[in-house]
């Protein structure tokens, strides 16, 4: 058996492995790269042939393991695509969007087509947590990952040995969903490391944060700005936005959901109540008037008119790394006002803008201008829909074997420090796989 690397290698993004067995060749994920300096290999051919690929397995709908699906079509695949029933709902909506985005920003290679997307939906199978699949003597199960709707974990069964793929692992005690499924064995694994450097904050700690930093800026007579990941991150900061009116902890507030895909994902996940924990369970049997007003902005000019609001308005909007959408023209109309905040409740990339602004930097470019950053920056980790360090350690000891670790998902440094964590903790051998290498395992 063979792993072949061909993305998120000392680097988050572009998800991509190929796993060689008796005489097939599974593909598990296909993402974009979005970090900036390599956006480039989104447009290069793929290092393998599309047409001999004999299954494609996806973890979850984030455009980091899913958004090159069409393109695989484009270029030859015509096997079956494996995932999880609410990941084909969200994959829907999420390839519609990324085309958008690239024509919206006047790509002059489009990556996909319409039809390409349609083609990679229609080949799109589901499988369900803990359910089996045998393929051509292979089994695969997928485990729930807790990360987002549908995230699974990958247990691949081959000649007596098992190869397990994380996924991008999810928190423990986390709102709405369950807490992620660790596998009980593995000869091999293929883990992320996103946070394998750092704990996160207490979630309750996080929410306390949070809401002290709305009602602070709204006493300072400004607006709150929050770069939001359309899928996952906005519900869960809808949904504990909620609870917090509810309990009374916070005034009812004028929240302006301003991402069309975000309304779209909101919907998917209240029609998969089965993959919800029980205390979002009895939120959904118990509704409770009192709530956050929330608003649904849909057309361009509703969003523009946004910007003729000065004070008193929680504007959550994509993308999540402000790397384009409809963020970028409510941090135009806002990051200069010292009485505003902008937000960041989610991991942001090496290169992209809301790196340079968590970074600290003191001019940022917006539409072709260099704007001063005036307004209160907040990073709160607490919200990571990513397992910190101590969690992935705590999932990892839960296998009963010792596995071969390979980890990827993780800037350079913080696979480095990962790696030491669990050598040390764990005793277990771990690579650091590059772009392009090859493995040789079984």
């Amino acid at each position: 058996m063979k792993i072949h690397f061909f993305g998120a290698t000392k680097t988050v993004t572009g998800s991509c492995f190929l796993l060689e067995a008796e005489k097939q060749n599974i593909l598990v994920e296909c993402g974009l790269f979005q970090e900036s300096d390599k956006e480039y290999l989104n447009y290069e051919p793929f290092p393998f042939n599309p047409r001999k690929i004999d299954l494609v397995i996806i973890t979850h709908a984030h455009l980091d393991h899913s958004a090159l699906i069409p393109k695989l079509i484009k270029e030859g695949l015509r096997c079956r695509i494996i995932t999880t029933p609410a990941t084909k709902d969200l994959l829907e909506i999420m390839l519609f969007d990324a085309l958008k985005v690239q024509k919206n920003e006047n790509h002059k290679q489009l990556l996909y087509d319409e039809e390409s997307i349609y083609k990679a939906l229609k080949r799109t199978e589901t499988l369900s947590y803990q359910k089996t699949l045998n393929f051509n003597g292979i089994t695969i199960k997928f485990l729930d990952a807790g990360h987002i709707l549908g995230s699974a974990t990958v247990e691949i069964k081959i000649n007596g040995k098992t190869v397990v793929f994380s996924g991008d692992i999810g928190r423990t005690g986390y709102p709405i969903l369950r807490d992620p499924t660790p596998p009980t064995e593995a000869d091999y694994l293929i883990l992320e490391s996103t946070y394998g450097n750092r704990t996160h904050k207490n979630l309750e700690e996080s929410i306390k944060e949070l809401i002290q930093a709305i009602k602070d800026t709204f006493k300072n007579g400004g607006n709150v700005i929050i770069p939001a990941f359309a899928v996952g991150r906005t519900q869960e900061l809808l949904y504990i936005l909620n609870k917090a009116v509810r309990q009374g902890i916070l005034e009812q507030i004028d929240v302006y959901l301003d991402s069309p895909l975000a309304e779209e994902a909101t919907r998917i996940y209240l029609s998969h109540p089965e993959v919800f924990d029980e205390e979002a369970l009895r939120q959904m049997r118990n509704p409770s008037r009192s709530s956050i007003r929330l608003h649904f902005i849909r057309s361009v000019e509703e969003s523009k008119r946004l910007n003729s609001i000065k004070s008193k308005a929680v504007i959550i909007a994509g993308s999540g790394m402000c790397q384009g959408g409809r963020i970028i023209y409510h941090l135009y109309h806002n990051i200069s006002r010292e009485e505003c905040s902008i937000i960041f409740v989610g991991f942001q990339a090496k290169g992209t803008l809301g790196r340079k602004i968590v970074d600290g930097e003191k001019e940022i470019p917006i539409l072709g201008k260099m704007l001063p950053v005036k307004a209160k920056i907040y990073t709160i980790g607490g919200f990571s829909a990513h397992a910190d360090r101590d969690e992935l350690l705590k999932w990892l000891e839960a296998i009963k074997t010792k596995p071969e670790v390979f980890i990827v998902h993780g800037e350079p440094e913080v696979i480095d420090i990962f790696k030491k964590s669990i050598e040390e903790k764990l005793s277990l051998k771990c690579h650091c796989p590059e772009r392009l290498s090859t493995y040789e395992i079984g």
